[in-house]
């Protein structure tokens, strides 16, 4: 036994078990288990829990392997605990026993982190957080059922936590910015009427701001930039991190919500050469993170995320930890699925990518995992780092391709109907028809890196001042345009184009093949001042305004209804062709594309670089409980007016307008129907649906 504290009485220790990591409580004290395979010694530090005053220094007795462990007695729930690590000399790093690290499989910490330089200097324990041991019984299991939408009806809505509710006027202040702001029936209710499937939240997991942000004086508002892939950003607790997040996740199972969550598995905050010893470069820095060697034969971080440092995520423990942590998030706060920030990083084996990496191949193959919403950023910064298409089968790909083209088209460049059309339709060249779901393709006009809606018809430039960068941040190519003014204006005309504009982007996404994907706010026509990076902008920049004038309550009302209509049809959602193997059934007879004077598209057409309107049928097939659906979508990404010969299929049937985008509130749309001619409006996409008439 070696033990080092102002009172040794209160503890006993013992050699312990190495299996689970991390704290584990029993009656009369706590087992601790920590990975450190170069560590010459692992010291236990306790600390006060009001305080976080030094309580005892405890070195682990014992060492089974690459596992550091011991059992200490008279150890409670909610004790704070952190570690030192003796290394050997010549090392990667000479850690210090001064600098305090955070367990990575600490489930819960006690405090936020905050880089402060002053006090990381010297001994750094009064910067750290501290792991606060838990006690599982004290937390009650998920209230309710996880939710589970088959992959064609899902709608995904990104929010951030604290961004959607710090400005709601329903939420009580001293939750607004919380976990318990984002799960107020006020907000639950306003999602759920939207009519999405899907909240996927930004990260929730503990980060630390970086230092040259913070510098500044600003701060790393998104939160991609992890020190722990367990505990919950306190950030977003009032009292407990941990039991509010379960609070919420549970809000939104009851309102048939599914939760994913945002992870950050491609880096830490701990970055790279010069950054802070926080957490895993103090236990294992040649086995958490990707090395290389530079030019002059020394080894260095591997740097794919832009961020300093890479996950070496074909590490066995880092694969585990990863792995465990997962699980964690699905039993234990019940998330329904993952959003992998810069998905590339967990196929490399160790430095090139491999869609059939281990880590892909366990997550694929897990109990727990591998019915969860698993869906991928498929780029990183490294080589071979772009890799749309080429993740396994249930994977969901964020498509950039999509969104660069649909922007494109509407703004009015030539020459993209065939690649637009393309998108619409799924984007089979990149998710293959019989190897990929028709669901693969994550559609968005907007994420949040890059402007909101209504900033992308406000703004033909980025306006990133506000960053302290000198406006060098962020996307400069952005296809985006501002209609006569750029910002804000009072001008009628062109807020009426901008507002038309929103309208053709947002019914585009919702009625393509596909998974929508929507960024929150977007139906509040929320505005970031043409910021296209707002990460460090915690602020009315970042917040969800939720002051609704009669112009963005009729946006709101057209973006409810036209979700609607997408979950309300089987064609809409997804089409299952004679030509795709992917699945037996099939539910649609026909597909044809027309030119707005009837005839059928050649390539000709498809070709021409001044093709801006063409119009797409779709008939589905008859079934024993409905007749078939019959839908044809109008384009004219022109400025001109344009008439449109609609199929004539029957004397007594016609094309009933169920859409029209030239309407600025869905109360002046008129309710006609059809029969052959319809003048579509310049910048403008109508649905039909077609009816035979009885009598």
């Amino acid at each position: 036994m070696n033990v080092t504290n102002s009172a040794p009485h209160l503890f006993e220790v013992f050699v312990g078990e190495a299996q689970p990591q991390g704290p584990t409580l029993f009656d009369d004290g706590c087992n601790f288990a920590v990975y450190a395979p170069d560590a010459k010694a692992v010291i236990l530090c306790l600390f006060h829990a009001d305080t976080e005053e030094p309580l005892a220094e405890i070195h682990l007795p014992e060492k089974s392997g690459d596992i550091w462990h011991g059992y200490i007695s008279n150890v409670d729930e909610g004790q704070l605990y952190g570690y030192r690590v003796e290394r050997g000399e010549g090392q990667l790093h000479d850690v210090s026993t001064n600098k305090l690290l955070i367990d990575p499989y600490a489930k819960k910490l006690s405090r936020a982190i905050n880089w402060d330089e002053r006090q990381y200097k010297g001994d750094s324990q009064f910067m750290v957080p501290k792991g606060v041991v838990l006690d599982p019984s004290l937390y009650s299991p998920m209230l309710a059922s996880s939710v589970r939408y088959p992959a064609n009806k899902r709608i995904v809505y990104e929010a951030h936590v604290k961004g959607l509710t710090k400005r709601h006027p329903d939420v009580p202040k001293e939750h607004r910015g919380k976990f318990l702001g984002a799960c107020h029936p006020s907000v639950v209710e306003h999602i759920k009427r939207l009519g999405v499937t899907t909240v996927q939240f930004m990260p929730m997991c503990a980060f630390m701001p970086e230092p040259f942000i913070t510098d500044k004086g600003l701060t790393n508002y998104w939160g991609y930039n992890p020190i722990n892939f367990f505990a919950p950003e306190p950030r977003y607790a009032n009292k407990d991190a941990l039991a509010e997040i379960k609070q919420m996740v549970s809000a939104y199972h009851n309102a048939g919500i599914e939760v994913i969550v945002d992870v950050v598995f491609n880096h830490t905050a701990e970055s790279g050469k010069g950054g802070p010893i926080l957490s895993f470069k103090g236990f294992c820095p040649y086995q958490a993170y990707l090395l290389e060697q530079n030019k002059k034969g020394d080894l260095e971080y591997s740097n794919h995320s832009g961020c300093g440092n890479t996950i070496h995520t074909s590490h066995p423990y880092m694969m585990t930890l990863i792995l465990d942590a997962m699980r964690y998030w699905v039993s234990v706060i019940g998330v329904d699925g993952f959003r992998f920030d810069l998905a590339v990083c967990l196929g490399r084996e160790p430095q090139q990518y491999n869609r059939y990496a281990g880590l892909i191949r366990a997550i694929g193959q897990d109990p727990q995992l591998k019915d969860k919403v698993l869906l991928a950023e498929p780029w990183d910064i490294g080589p071979g780092g772009y890799q749309v298409g080429n993740f396994p089968t249930p994977w969901l790909e964020v498509n950039d391709k999509y969104r660069d083209t649909v922007r494109a088209f509407w703004r009015g460049d030539e020459g993209l109907a065939p690649d637009f059309a393309t998108r619409l339709m799924g984007s089979r060249d990149i998710f293959h028809k019989g190897y990929r779901h028709i669901s693969s393709s994550v559609n968005h006009i907007t994420y949040h890196d890059g402007f909101t809606l209504h900033d992308l018809v406000s703004y033909a430039e980025r306006h990133n001042e506000a960053n302290l960068e000198d406006n060098r941040d962020g996307h400069g190519h952005n296809l985006s345009a501002n209609y006569g003014a750029e910002g804000e204006t009072q001008d009628k005309k062109v807020l009426s184009l901008r507002e038309r504009q929103k309208r053709n982007l947002f019914a585009t996404l919702i009625f393509s093949q596909g998974t929508p994907h929507v960024l929150g706010g977007d139906e509040l026509s929320r505005t970031q001042n043409g910021n296209n990076n707002a990460y460090c902008q915690d602020n009315p920049i970042s917040w969800f305004d939720w002051d609704l004038n009669k112009r963005k309550q009729d946006f709101l009302s057209f973006c409810q209804y036209v979700i609607k209509l997408r979950r309300t049809s089987s064609l809409l959602s997804e089409i299952k062709l004679d030509d795709d193997p992917y699945s037996l059934s099939r539910n649609v007879s026909q597909i044809n594309w027309f030119k707005p004077d009837g005839s059928d598209k050649e390539s000709e057409d498809w070709n021409a670089a001044h093709n801006k309107a063409f119009g797409v049928e779709i008939r589905g097939k008859a079934t024993s409980a409905q007749s078939p659906e019959h839908w044809f979508l109008c384009f004219n990404a022109s400025d001109n007016d344009v008439r449109f010969h609609l199929p004539s299929l029957s004397p007594k049937g016609g094309w009933t307008l169920r859409l029209d985008t030239r309407y600025a509130s869905l109360d002046n749309q008129p309710d006609i129907c059809i029969q052959r001619v319809f003048l579509q409006a310049g910048r403008s996409l109508t649905l039909f649906s077609y009816s035979e008439v009885n009598g």
